[in-house]
């Protein structure tokens, strides 16, 4: 049986009956050649379904043709390093940046981590967070419709609008809606305010691109942001990138070998998808041959179709020539480790490029001076 939380993803995902039991929309076909006709083109991952539920993405584009535009919202909770899993949010939303000209705030939950993990201590917290900042960096973003805010620095600034957020949340909402209990800790119990916060920033509509796991704390701000005086938030969700090795759930931080870190070299790329991704090969080369791979199942094929292969015609042939046979499992497995080592030596470059201007992110930019001048109070 799945379960599917905030803080918590395992057991085999069934997409449209989150969508039923969250009662967000799937994204069809028309709205998404409407979100590419407005872009000027069409996002790999969206074109091919891997965001494939909304709240409210209709009314985004319609305020972004109106020319009142809207703003965008996502984060990180920084518990240790960051896999590529983690990326797959943060580069749909550098897309819908340069597509739609449109600020970014991005919220490093250090304070969640820390309240919802026991095991970790706030030092660890704290050094995790500088790394992750550094990676989410190094995607690209622009820096000055970008402000990347650490919750516990930040606080300063946002504490009285989230006193008023905090004023309308009860603990009976809570409990439905996270599953929260007596055993709680009441840090993790008054955290989802802070969380709403960022969708308040501006008197615009907020887009908030995340995994479907996330979708919990919009369903608080929905219920409440009307009565603020702010809109209500908008959403767009992605699926899980899985695991290397096939199981149920999402690539996991937990496990370290089978899952690939923005910090991995070439070999131990190599070693890991070689050794532990998922194969939809068959048992012997001469069975291969005969009978062909499932390419539905290959997490090989799988993740060159979500993020590592953006060419349809090219994807289309892999997917073919395995299914027949022609491809073999290794010759698979072996495009995607070029693919992955390609991807993380630009990100390496990047990063080390984001070091040099890493303060225009945080303080120094366009929009993040402008929020450090801002005080939330009326």
């Amino acid at each position: 049986m799945a379960e599917v939380t905030p803080w918590e993803v395992s057991g085999e995902v069934d997409y449209d009956k989150l969508v039923a039991e969250f009662g967000t929309k799937k994204i069809d076909e028309p709205l998404s050649q409407r979100m590419a006709r407005l872009a000027g083109s069409q996002n790999v991952m969206l074109g091919r379904k891997f965001f494939f539920s909304h709240r409210d993405m209709d009314l985004v584009l319609k305020d972004y043709e109106s020319g009142r535009g809207f703003f965008l919202y996502t984060g990180r909770g920084p518990s240790g390093p960051m896999h590529i899993g983690h990326l797959i949010p943060l580069l749909f939303t550098k897309w819908l940046q340069e597509r739609f000209k449109a600020n970014l705030y991005i919220e490093i939950t250090d304070d969640e981590k820390f309240v919802c993990k026991r095991e970790i201590t706030w030092g660890g917290i704290q050094k995790a967070a500088a790394d992750n900042i550094l990676d989410i960096a190094a995607v690209g973003f622009d820096p000055e419709r970008t402000f990347i805010f650490k919750d516990s620095e930040y606080i300063r600034n946002v504490y009285p609008l989230m006193l008023k957020v905090a004023k309308k949340i009860n603990l009976t909402t809570t409990k439905a809606v996270f599953g929260f209990n007596e055993q709680t800790n009441i840090g993790l119990n008054f955290y989802p305010a802070y969380q709403i916060v960022p969708t308040l920033f501006e008197k615009k509509r907020c887009l908030i691109p995340a995994a479907i796991d996330q979708d919990p704390y919009w369903r608080i701000q929905r219920d409440i942001a009307e009565s603020l005086g702010y809109e209500k938030t908008a959403a767009i969700h992605s699926k899980f990138l899985p695991p290397l090795t096939g199981m149920a759930g999402k690539m996991s931080s937990s496990n370290a070998d089978t899952a690939i870190w923005l910090s991995d070299g070439p070999k131990a790329v190599r070693n890991k998808v070689m050794k532990y991704a998922f194969s939809g090969g068959q048992a012997t080369v001469d069975e291969h041959r005969r009978l062909g791979g499932n390419p539905d199942v290959d997490v090989a094929y799988q993740w060159l179709s979500i993020l590592f292969e953006e060419d349809d015609k090219k994807l289309k042939a892999l997917h073919d020539d395995y299914r027949a046979g022609k491809l073999l499992t290794g010759e698979l497995k072996q495009v995607l480790v070029d693919k992955i080592n390609e991807f993380l030596a630009v990100h390496a470059k990047k990063r080390e490029q984001a070091a040099k201007h890493l303060r225009k992110f945080t303080h120094d930019g366009k929009l993040a001076s402008a929020m450090w001048e801002k005080n939330f109070v009326d």
